[in-house]
């Protein structure tokens, strides 16, 4: 049975938008997209002073374990070019696994729910826009926590690109809805 797992991803370097897109497309090899976010504009947070990112987060459902995608998530990364040079430092792509099912998992080099997962809005926002059912162990009141962190800066865009970027995505997954109900018919 497929857990649902909620993927932040970010860009602030080179062509934001299109690097987004390509981590979209790789992710579809790693379970069923069933959501997605707007992409939001948002100012960095900590580290060194850089531009701004744009942000999203993925719902996905996978056979995988938490383990398993977030090793792929990193692959999809330096396949983009992700290059690690400081802790909160520019990149071409970022990949967070934020929550993984109704699962707490806090071993080295994976801590699910997310640790800062409540502090930032560039993460609450998208995530409650493309699942506002969503629970998360130890958040237990993720729209309250999204009202604490009212003052960061985060902007929804709704440039042609950005619509685009979500129709393609969109189109993916019902494409995915006709073969699944093509299927059905065949097996009636």
């Amino acid at each position: 049975m497929p857990t649902r797992a909620l993927v932040g991803l970010g860009s602030n370097l080179g062509d934001r938008c299109e690097l987004l897109r390509g981590a979209v497309d790789r992710m579809r090899k790693l379970g069923t997209l069933v959501g997605m976010s707007s992409l939001y504009e948002t100012d960095p947070i900590g580290g060194p002073r850089q531009d701004a990112f744009l942000n999203a987060v993925a719902v996905l459902d996978t056979e995988l374990t938490a383990r398993e995608l977030l090793d792929e998530l990193l692959n999809i990364e330096r396949d983009l070019g992700r290059v690690r040079r400081e802790r909160w430092g520019p990149r071409s792509i970022d990949l967070d696994l934020l929550v993984f099912g109704d699962e707490s998992i806090d071993e080295p080099g994976l801590t699910v729910p997310h640790p800062r997962l409540a502090e930032r809005r560039f993460v609450l926002e998208p995530l409650l826009e493309a699942f506002p059912r969503v629970e998360i162990p130890g958040v237990p009141d993720p729209a309250g926590a999204l009202s604490a962190v009212a003052d960061q800066n985060v902007r929804r865009l709704e440039s042609p690109g950005v619509r685009s970027l979500k129709r393609a995505m969109w189109v993916a997954v019902g494409g995915l809805l006709v073969v699944i109900l093509a299927l059905g018919l065949l097996n009636s």
